[in-house]
């Protein structure tokens, strides 16, 4: 497409850029310029993904089996399955945990780590958050060198 067909579908100009008030109408009509944010997991199910590891279901089948030979052998003696049973419990609360940190430890960044864009609005350049460019925003690209010391 040309430059001015462009322009035109846009309805932006190439050199003051947008407006303040067509920047708002643009937010209110398009919304934030973001990914979606991911649908969190109940807790509960992160609880239960836990378990779903080949060695864990081994290790639960070895408690049930454990536990039907103490019924069977009459002596009541279930403290291996309890055991066993308590070892992977206790590993999935601990595997629920260390995800829940990871979790926030990367929301952390993000937020940290927020973009920034070059805009040209109202003839004037702008440094705005990425998250508020709009469709037809004039946006300037620069080349940047890095500084690397020896």
């Amino acid at each position: 497409m040309s430059k001015e067909e462009l322009r035109r579908k846009l309805n932006t100009n190439f050199v003051s850029g947008l407006t303040k008030e067509e920047v708002e109408k643009r937010q209110k009509e398009y919304g934030k310029n973001r990914l979606e944010d991911k649908k969190k997991e109940n807790i509960i199910i992160k609880f239960l993904k836990q378990f779903n590891d080949f060695m864990i279901l081994i290790l639960i089948i070895a408690s049930v089996i454990s536990g039907v030979m103490a019924k069977i052998d009459g002596t009541g003696d279930y403290i291996e399955a309890i055991i066993i049973i308590a070892i992977v419990i206790f590993n999935a609360i601990m595997g629920l945990v260390q995800e829940n940190k990871a979790e926030k430890s990367l929301e952390a960044l993000q937020k940290m780590s927020a973009p920034v864009c070059k805009v040209i609005r109202d003839g004037k350049q702008e440094i705005i958050p990425g998250e508020e460019v709009v469709p037809g925003d004039i946006i300037i690209l620069e080349a940047r060198k890095l500084c690397t010391s020896r």
